[in-house]
């Protein structure tokens, strides 16, 4: 549950007004060409049409952690885009543009975290009594 926000809604396909491909076969697609489409969306056209891929998603990151109040890093950006495009199959499952951008984001979030890993959080480990 989000705080403050109210326990997260059920999906119920029947009522929501843009499924209208639901159970409408998608154009084929080889598992190749969705990646291939992806490589060339990612590092050629949306590149051309939002700029450096690492400075978008840092911006993002950077709103999208004042409006949390928390930390989000750049992968976080790219991930939690993964789970829009996820959740956007449920309104409707046969558009390609979900494939695409999901295998696209999954690209940019590994990129990311291995230029940029998270810092490891050693555990310190207190000796003595309380001061």
């Amino acid at each position: 549950m989000t705080p403050g926000r109210g326990p997260m809604a059920k999906w119920n396909l029947n009522k929501l007004s843009n499924v209208s491909q639901k159970g409408k076969p998608m154009t084929k697609y080889t598992r190749s060409e969705i990646l291939d489409k992806a490589k060339q969306l990612v590092n050629v056209e949306r590149a051309t049409e939002h700029g450096d891929m690492e400075d978008n998603l840092t911006t993002i990151a950077e709103l999208w952690g004042v409006y949390l109040e928390r930390h989000v890093h750049p992968s976080d950006v790219a991930i939690m885009m993964c789970l829009l495009k996820i959740a956007r199959q449920k309104s409707n499952p046969t558009n390609p543009d979900n494939y695409l951008d999901l295998a696209g984001y999954s690209a940019c979030a590994g990129e990311l975290s291995a230029v940029n890993p998270e810092p490891e959080v050693k555990a310190v480990k207190f000796q003595g009594g309380n001061t």
